[in-house]
């Protein structure tokens, strides 16, 4: 009786050091299996994310747990969208989101912006040194501008709706897109070709991903484009654009037959 309530007790004390060490066990090992599934380009870079015109944070949060997943230190920036020109938005944002990175003290540095989120990186760098930008990644960004975006400012209730910054992506010659120079820094496109709005695709005509034709995701100094099926919203969490997105950070191109490739203004470092 003494030998089984002596085991009954040892048996009790190892259940409770087993349940008090499984949680810390488990905690300690998901920072090694991350690690593990990152790269060394990873290592201490820093990654700002940028969103489009009307949206926020939110939706680049897909992108930004895979590139933490891969070990990159991630920025997901908000921005007021409609509330100022682009100027001022670039003049905010971009900074913000430099000083986060320095602040983490991390090493290289990348961009990852879709729609309007693009434009902002143009412009902050259209005149400045880019020798610190490692790699940039738009993802529907609109360029050459938007036809879209010039009828829509012709329409008193909608004209307004998307603020100062929607009235400077059209295809004039004046609008923003329009009035930047080439790209300097490592660029890679990622475009959109679906549509369900048929008034909208009838406005941008040929390829579209409801809001930006594809011919205007091109930017003269970018190196490569990829296109899917996707629409304008959903570039930013379709699984194939998550995984381009990756892999042009993590190497400096992007993976398949269906890549183009263009004459590069600024060749990624390898």
């Amino acid at each position: 009786m003494v030998l089984h309530k002596s085991c009954l007790a040892v048996t009790c004390t190892l259940g409770l050091l087993v349940a008090l060490w499984m949680p810390f066990a488990a905690h300690s090992a998901q920072p090694l299996l991350e690690k593990e599934g990152g790269s060394d380009t990873a290592a201490k870079a820093c990654v700002i994310l940028l969103h489009g015109i009307t949206k926020d944070s939110s939706s680049m949060r897909s992108i930004e747990h895979a590139l933490q997943a891969q070990g990159y230190h991630t920025v997901n920036l908000d921005y007021p969208s409609r509330s100022n020109p682009i100027e001022v938005l670039a003049g905010e944002a971009i900074p913000q989101g430099l000083a986060a990175c320095k602040e983490a003290d991390t090493g290289e540095l990348h961009f990852v912006a879709h729609s309007m989120g693009g434009l902002l990186v143009r412009y902050f760098y259209d005149r400045r040194d880019v020798s610190g930008v490692s790699s940039v990644v738009m993802l529907g960004t609109p360029n050459q501008g938007s036809r879209l975006g010039n009828f829509l400012s012709c329409i008193p209730w909608i004209k307004d709706l998307n603020g100062p910054a929607g009235k400077q992506m059209g295809v004039d010659r004046n609008s923003i897109p329009n009035r930047m120079g080439p790209v300097h820094f490592p660029l890679g496109v990622i475009a959109g070709t679906r549509t369900f709005n048929p008034l909208f695709a009838a406005i941008i005509s040929g390829n579209d991903d409801g809001r930006v034709g594809l011919p205007s995701t091109y930017v003269e100094g970018a190196c490569t484009r990829v296109t899917y099926p996707l629409t304008h919203d959903n570039l930013t969490d379709d699984q194939r654009v998550i995984d381009q997105v990756v892999a042009f950070l993590n190497t400096g191109s992007f993976r398949g037959d269906e890549v183009e490739t263009f004459p590069c203004a600024n060749p990624p470092r390898k």
